[in-house]
C-alpha cells in the first residue's frame, strides 16, 4: 500500500494524527517535506526504511535533511543520511543522462 502524506510549505499536514498514522503504516518512507527535521521518531517505527531527500541548512549552518536523523536512526531499520545519502544517486543519474545526450548528439546508438 502506498500513502502520500501532503507536506505543503510548512509541512502542517504531517503534524496531524492522520499523518502520523499513515507514516507509521508505511514500510518505506520517502521524505521531501522541505522543512529541516520535521520527521522524528514519533512518526516512525521499527522495520521501516527511510529515504530522506530533503536538503536544508540548520541553525548552525550545517546541511541536514527533513528527518531528524539522530532521533530516527535508532528506531528504523535503515535511513539515508544527509549529506551523503541520495545525492550521490542523483549525481550518477545526471552523469548518465549527460553521457546519453552526448552519444545521441554524436549520432551513436546508446542501446
Amino acid at each position: 500500500m502506498v500513502h502520500f502524506v501532503g507536506a505543503g510549505p510548512g509541512a502542517e499536514d504531517l503534524i496531524t494524527v492522520r499523518g502520523q498514522r499513515l507514516l507509521k503504516e508505511a514500510d518505506i518512507v520517502i521524505v521531501a517535506a522541505g522543512r529541516a527535521g520535521v520527521i522524528d521518531a514519533k512518526y516512525l517505527r521499527a522495520g521501516q526504511t527511510v529515504i530522506d531527500v530533503g536538503i536544508n541548512v540548520n541553525e548552525e549552518g550545517k546541511l541536514c535533511g527533513d528527518v531528524n536523523f539522530a532521533d530516527a536512526e535508532p528506531v528504523v531499520d535503515a535511513i539515508t543520511p544527509v549529506p551523503g545519502g541520495v545525492g550521490s544517486v542523483t549525481t550518477s543519474v545526471l552523469v548518465e543522462h549527460v553521457v546519453d545526450a552526448a552519444l545521441l548528439k554524436a549520432g551513436l546508438d546508446i542501446l
